[in-house]
Parts: structure tokens; C-alpha cells; sequence
């Protein structure tokens, strides 16, 4: 990292203030080229920051604004860094950043302030992650969450569960290195019961991990059915506003519509679909087709029934072969309002046992319900109030050490083995050391800050 960065730090647009970014070895060197001298550190200083010139006259101005310079290491990233803030006109800001490149610094890649914080020391991976999670934040919850991951609660959980994992390791390799000396420490009980303990850290954090995945994430949801079931009328009713055409014609929506909608703070992204039927034309194949693929990448489908025309839901038992297997799917029968009070419940009229909602889309009756059914099935909880934002990587991650402890747990029940249950245990601190970045690779760090803005 011998090069110098620089970007806009506030979002493209006209606003009162930009903040333009520099870091690297070379800012005071900049700075005393844009500035004609070297800020105090760490104090807001007036200045103009000079399009030409040397250090002994002004030359052309671009703007007059305020200077912070923070030295290595005591800043964001760890490196010297530089912090113009000047008037938020988008051709100051490029007029500006084009002479730090005049004077040696390069444009900065989406995240890579942060990844170099990460890099020195700063953030561990966690962290930096949970810097974008905060900046993304669609919910106060979500934003909570991301603080407290930001703050190092998160980062702070893993680490005591793998130093807890470490001690462990160290009684099991005891018995290993002293077998001659008849030491059964494998048949110790201190040591299940503290195995038992680890694996209850384990499992409180990857709950709060799930919820903080679904305050940040979210769910996925694909509305499906056949024409005229009233798919977008749903879709509607869910974002609140008129954003699918709805008509009687059937084949009305012929591409995917999304919406992205709050639930209690939980994200769902919605998406609407081309009714499924043997197509009339090229374009509604092509548009069922878009529909199939966005099920097949779903956490739930939403499968709609006319309520009134299809009680028995024998558009659903139609394609049911055809929908991707292992997605789970609710029956949504719409148009209660329409349908004949005599008319038996979903579930024992389609005889099929999968979950059934009833609502009308028109009247807006039994969208509660729906909003309910969606939380339970992601296991939502709206007051969760340990929620630690994280990511599917870090789930994935948590997973893997609860295979490594379950058994670790087996093996010692069986008094035998303690190579293997050495190794279970230090496959369960490699993991841990996968969430907070302790060994990553270049591939995984580069797939986690290209999702950042430019200039953090």
C-alpha cells in the first residue's frame, strides 16, 4: 500500500458540503501542494485549496473550505489522511479530485479506505463489514444492529468463544502428550461441561446473528400464479403504492416487478410474476421463464389462488411438479372478499398440506396475517434487541463450528479419540477466524469491499 487514494467521501450530487477523502504515504506531501502547507493535526482548519501555484503564492483557486489532517496511525485507515470539505458542487469535487491526481495520489476503489483500515489493523473483518451494514441500514433496528457489530460486540463474542475453544484444546492435547501417565482427561467432567457451555455461546450468538442477517438482508419473496389470480394486486397492496399494472387481461405483466418493502424492520423483497400458462407468444414465454428462475433463488414462493374461481386451488396442484424443489411455498387465496362464505378452508379443499393464507387484495383484509405468516417463517423476532448484524458468509461460518462441536461432544461421550477431538476443536477456531478475518483471502476480501461506496 505505497500509493495514495483519494475519493468524493459524500454521495454523487449537489448538496452544502463534500467531503473529498485522501490517504496514503504521500498525503502531507499533497497537502502542501493543494494547501501551500501542512494542516495541524487533527483541528478543522480554514483553507483554499489551489488549483495550481507553488507553496510561495496562491494560483488559481478551486474552492475554500476546511482541512483535517489526522497522522499515521491515528486515523481511519491507519495511514496520514486528508479531509477537504469544501461546497457540494459535483464539478468542484471532480475539479478538486483531479488535482490531488495532478499532484500524485490515484482514485480510490469501491471500499478500499476501509479495506486498508482493515489491512492495518483497525477493523477486523466484522467490523468492516458492518460499516457498509450501517451505511445500508433501511431500519432503525437495522441500524442498531450494525452498530453494535461496529463496535466490536460481535467481534468481541467470537473471540471469547474461540478463546474458550483454545482452552479446550490445550486439556484435550494435555491428555494427548501425558497418555503414558494414565490421564484420562477425555473422561473429565469439568470438560463436557465446558464443551456444553462453549456450545451455548455458540448457539445464543448464531441467534443473534440470524436476526441481525435478516434485519440486513432480509427475505426473498416470489409472487406466483396463474393469470388473473391477482398477483400484482398483491404486490400493490404489499408496497403500498400502484406498482404493477393491473387489468383483466390475462398476460398483463410480462416481465419480473420488484419491490423492496419493511415488515417490523425486516427487508422483503418482493417480486411479481408472469402468470403461469402455456404461453401465447414469445415475449410471456420469456417472461415465464424469468418467473421459474426467480423461484428457484426464493425463500418462499407465494403461490396465488382466485379464491372465488379456483377454490379447490387446481392451479396450484397444476404446477406443483413444476415448481423448484426446496422452496418452501404458502397459498395465498385472494379475492376472499368475492368467494362464498360456505366455501371450505384452503387447506382441507386442496388437500395438499401446504400453509395457507386467505386475504383479500382489494379490501386489504388478512394482510396482517400474511405479514405474520412471513416473520414466522424467517423466524423473525421484531424486539430482538441483541440482533448483531451479519451476513450469510458468517452464518455459514457459525454453522460449520457447531458441526466441529457436535462432534467434539460425540467423541468425548465416547472416551475415545482425542486426536480427533483436538482436531474438531481446531476446526471450530478456524472457523471462528473465517468471521472476524484472521486468515482471508485475497478472493474473499475482494468479493466484500467491491460492494462498498466509493470513498469508505
Amino acid at each position: 500500500m505505497s500509493d495514495t487514494i483519494a475519493a468524493a467521501a459524500t454521495a454523487p450530487g449537489r448538496g452544502g458540503i463534500a467531503i473529498v477523502r485522501l490517504s496514503g504515504p504521500a498525503t502531507p506531501h499533497i497537502a502542501i501542494g493543494l494547501l501551500g502547507k501542512l494542516p495541524p493535526a487533527r483541528v478543522a482548519t480554514a483553507a483554499t485549496f489551489r488549483a495550481s501555484g507553488s507553496t510561495d503564492g496562491p494560483g488559481d483557486s478551486i474552492d475554500s473550505g476546511l482541512a483535517l489532517y489526522f497522522p499515521a496511525p491515528h486515523s481511519y485507515t491507519g495511514e496520514h489522511v486528508l479531509e477537504l470539505h469544501g461546497h457540494g458542487g459535483p464539478v468542484l469535487v471532480e475539479a478538486l479530485i483531479a488535482r490531488l491526481l495532478q499532484l500524485g495520489a490515484r482514485r480510490a476503489q469501491p471500499g478500499e479506505f476501509t479495506q486498508r483500515a482493515y489491512l492495518n489493523g483497525k477493523l477486523d473483518l466484522a467490523q468492516a463489514e458492518a460499516v457498509a451494514d450501517l451505511i445500508d441500514a433501511a431500519s432503525s433496528a437495522a441500524a442498531r444492529a450494525a452498530l453494535r457489530s461496529l463496535s466490536g460486540e460481535f467481534s468481541d463474542r467470537v473471540l471469547a468463544l474461540s478463546e474458550a475453544l483454545a482452552e479446550l484444546r490445550v486439556q484435550v492435547e494435555a491428555g494427548i502428550d501425558f497418555a503414558d501417565e494414565a490421564i484420562d482427561l477425555l473422561s473429565d467432567q469439568s470438560l463436557q461441561a465446558r464443551l456444553t457451555e462453549a456450545s451455548g455461546q455458540l448457539q445464543a450468538l448464531r441467534a443473534a446473528s440470524r436476526q441481525g442477517r435478516l434485519l440486513t438482508e432480509g427475505m426473498t419473496v416470489v409472487i406466483a400464479g396463474r393469470p388473473n389470480a391477482g398477483k400484482s394486486s398483491v404486490l400493490n397492496r404489499l408496497a403500498g403504492h400502484d406498482a404493477a399494472i393491473v387489468t383483466s387481461t390475462p398476460g398483463t405483466t410480462r416481465d419480473l416487478l420488484r419491490e423492496r418493502i419493511l415488515i417490523d424492520g425486516m427487508p422483503v423483497h418482493v417480486l411479481d410474476t408472469a402468470g403461469l400458462r402455456h404461453a401465447v407468444d414469445a415475449i410471456e414465454a420469456e417472461g415465464i421463464r424469468r418467473a421459474r428462475a426467480a423461484m428457484a433463488l426464493a425463500d418462499r414462493i407465494l403461490f396465488v389462488i382466485d379464491a372465488a374461481a379456483d377454490p379447490q386451488a387446481a392451479g396450484y396442484l397444476e404446477q406443483q411438479a413444476l415448481l423448484p424443489a426446496g422452496v418452501p411455498v404458502t397459498l395465498v387465496f385472494n379475492k376472499i372478499d368475492l368467494a362464498s362464505s360456505a366455501a371450505p378452508a384452503p387447506g382441507a379443499a386442496c388437500g395438499t398440506g401446504v400453509v395457507s393464507v386467505r386475504l383479500s387484495a382489494l379490501t386489504g383484509e388478512g394482510f396482517d396475517a400474511l405479514a405474520t405468516h412471513l416473520k414466522a417463517c424467517m423466524g423473525f423476532e421484531p424486539d430482538a434487541s441483541g440482533a448483531l448484524s451479519a451476513r450469510a458468509r458468517h452464518l455459514e461460518a457459525l454453522a460449520r463450528v457447531d458441526a466441529c462441536l457436535a462432534e467434539a461432544a460425540r467423541l468425548l461421550a465416547a472416551h475415545d479419540a482425542p486426536e480427533l477431538v483436538a482436531e474438531e476443536l481446531k476446526r471450530a477456531q478456524q472457523a471462528l477466524g473465517d468471521v472476524v478475518g484472521t486468515h482471508s483471502s485475497d478472493e474473499l476480501l475482494g468479493l466484500i469491499f467491491a460492494r462498498f461506496c466509493i470513498g469508505k
